[in-house]
């Protein structure tokens, strides 16, 4: 079977379109420091056991000092975080300087301010095309209910959600 030639810009664009939420993934690097990643690629991907997903690309330079630990933490953004979700999309420099965060159970940072985190200990990662899917398995977990709406990434920006008042449990 031959696969079509889709052209990356045209690939990137359309799915452009498709808003997804902005988290950090940090973890505490070999060196003893921590090191962390914005990542827009992140699904829950089983509930028995509670398994999640984020898929890092393999030019990153954040993931080579993050895939030797044995945990990391997703920390899901906030609207009002568009400024930390930037600093960690850049590539290098000192990501974590005057932040203060908190170590999850696991040691792996929690930022300050975050929507939710979700600390996970690393079960496996698979090599999919120029990325890699990285799975873990959930430890421990806590989220703010009096948080304002995520952020949002769409069509090669930041944006936000309105949030409608609790009306129970969704299910998709």
């Amino acid at each position: 079977m031959t696969m079509p030639d889709i052209e990356a810009r045209h690939f990137r664009d359309v799915l452009g379109h498709f808003p997804t939420g902005v988290v950090v993934v940090t973890a505490i690097g070999p060196d003893g420091e921590p090191a962390g990643m914005a990542i827009g690629s992140f699904t829950s991907v089983s509930l028995d056991p509670p398994l999640v997903a984020f898929l890092p690309a393999k030019t990153s330079t954040s993931w080579p000092r993050m895939s030797g630990a044995e945990s990391f933490c997703v920390n899901v953004l906030g609207h009002p975080q568009a400024e930390l979700g930037r600093a960690f999309a850049r590539s290098g420099g000192p990501k974590f300087d005057g932040l203060a965060w908190t170590p999850a159970p696991s040691g792996a940072p929690v930022l300050p301010g975050v929507l939710a985190w979700i600390d996970c200990r690393r079960s496996d990662v698979h090599s999919a095309g120029d990325h890699w899917i990285v799975l873990g398995e959930v430890t421990a977990l806590s989220a703010d209910p009096e948080a304002e709406g995520p952020l949002v990434f769409y069509r090669g920006a930041f944006g936000h959600f309105a949030v409608p008042p609790p009306a129970g449990p969704a299910t998709i």
